[in-house]
């Protein structure tokens, strides 16, 4: 801020901070009450930088600005009986007469009438064109300060009270709504979509259950010798069957909140619904039970369920329940496959450790300590953790999962609708939000591996421990 004392430059306060400081400063307003030009371009430029932002906040603060004026002067009158000219308190004040302390060209009687009262609105009322018109009308009524007296007497202004000054400074208010940040989803993006033109969408596959004899459900391979026949053999193939299913969410709202709220409400329902629709397909597609809703991988055939090792303490989870989980995920899914994870599931990751002997290592914590960054991967795959995992010791509080074997079947994009006339008799619309969709793995049962009996799957999940 330029300096208030330069005789080039009128600062002009730019924050409350600023104007507080202006106000508070008796030796700055002696300065500027003694030049006129200099209070009038003063109170003229703060008048136009305050009121250029918002015309609402200006015409409140032209209110503000003569009554904290008016109050200034009654404050201040018994030491400066000689300098200062007092704004009557009523239009009878004036004495039916246009001239006295607002005998001032382009101010007329009745002007001067609406300004005594202070409970007009001198923009509205008056016909100024603007806050400047206004501040450049009430400016000559500022007194030369007389300071020849005990200086000690002149009353302090400042923010902290509405007729002490703070009537004059704005208040200050961020069009942001403070709310919780929902999880990232963790199967859509990674997952296989496809779109639905009708209800149902069948998608052709091949089904293979088991490698002992023979690959994709039949077909087998022989060594012949030469001019030696042949053996038929066929695939046997399935199909993967997707049926939309209706995802909806409803809220009321009263019309004095969508008239009166700072906040545009269509935009805002749009955008927390598109969230909560994303967190709620994805609490399906990982534990949903099917039927009129999603089937998640939790409840599919072709899940895996590792089972808890012998003497397991409840509601814990070892090294050798993370190593046997990988051991049965599909080899062909070792490059894509993340492990899911519950947040409770954590300070079991960090206190787990191998035994070596009569000895052990740590498994998953930091090399560099509690000062080191926690690890992103687990066996080298991505860890994420999500709240739609069961939690520790409960069947689904830990998944290493491939979602390219899951699909997902859009049939209608997010639809945002809303209602004034359901609730009309009391004033309130309703909106409604539906989406279509549809979720399920593409496999219908785990691998029998050629050799082996240990059956192999992209779905896994360490079994409860309780």
């Amino acid at each position: 801020m330029v300096s208030i004392r330069d005789a080039n430059n009128v600062a002009v306060p730019q924050t409350q901070a600023e104007l507080e400081e202006a106000l508070s400063d008796g030796t700055a307003l002696k300065w500027l009450a003694e030049d006129r030009p200099k209070w009038d371009a003063w109170l003229r430029s703060y008048a136009v930088e305050f009121a250029k932002h918002d015309p609402d906040v200006g015409s409140a603060a032209r209110e503000q600005m003569v009554s904290g004026l008016k109050d200034f002067y009654e404050r201040n009158e018994t030491i400066m009986p000689d300098a200062v000219k007092r704004l009557p308190m009523s239009p009878d004040a004036t004495g039916g007469s246009s001239t006295g302390s607002y005998d001032r060209p382009g101010l007329t009687k009745e002007q001067a009438q609406q300004v005594a009262a202070y409970g007009r609105s001198p923009g509205q009322d008056m016909g100024f064109d603007d806050f400047a018109d206004f501040a450049r009308a009430i400016s000559p009524h500022v007194p030369r300060l007389d300071y020849s007296g005990d200086r000690n007497r002149l009353k302090v202004l400042g923010e902290g009270q509405g007729d002490q000054g703070g009537f004059l400074v704005p208040e200050e208010f961020r069009v942001e709504l403070l709310r919780l940040t929902l999880e990232t989803t963790v199967v859509r993006p990674r997952a296989r979509v496809l779109p639905m033109a009708g209800l149902t969408l069948r998608i052709p596959a091949i089904r293979d259950t088991t490698h002992a004899t023979n690959v994709y459900g039949g077909v087998q391979m022989y060594w012949v010798p030469e001019s030696g026949a042949g053996t038929l053999s066929e695939p046997t193939f399935s199909q993967a069957v997707l049926t939309a299913k209706k995802l909806m969410g409803t809220t009321r709202v009263s019309n004095e909140l969508l008239r009166d709220s700072v906040i545009a409400f269509e935009p805002l329902v749009t955008e927390l619904f598109a969230e909560a629709v994303g967190y709620f397909e994805d609490d399906a597609f990982i534990a949903g039970i099917g039927g009129g809703q999603a089937l998640g991988i939790l409840n599919a055939d072709a899940l895996v369920s590792v089972t808890k090792e012998t003497g397991q303490a409840a509601s814990t989870l070892v090294v050798e329940n993370v190593i046997k989980a990988y051991s049965r995920l599909l080899p062909s899914s070792v490059n894509r496959a993340v492990w899911i994870m519950h947040p409770d599931v954590q300070p079991q990751l960090y206190t787990m450790s191998l035994s070596v002997g009569t000895g052990g290592a740590p498994m998953f914590f930091p090399a560099g300590g509690l000062s080191g960054a926690p690890q992103p991967t687990l066996l080298g795959r991505p860890i994420i953790f999500s709240e739609k995992c069961e939690t520790l010791g409960t069947a689904g509080d830990v998944y290493l999962a491939d979602l390219s074997y899951y699909l997902i079947g859009d049939r209608m994009a997010m639809e945002l609708a809303s209602s004034p006339h359901t609730r009309f008799a009391n004033d309130e619309t309703d909106f409604r939000v539906i989406t279509r969709v549809d979720g399920r793995p593409w496999i219908d049962s785990a691998l029998t591996p050629r050799n082996g009996s240990n059956t192999l799957s992209p779905f896994l999940a360490i079994a409860a421990r309780s």
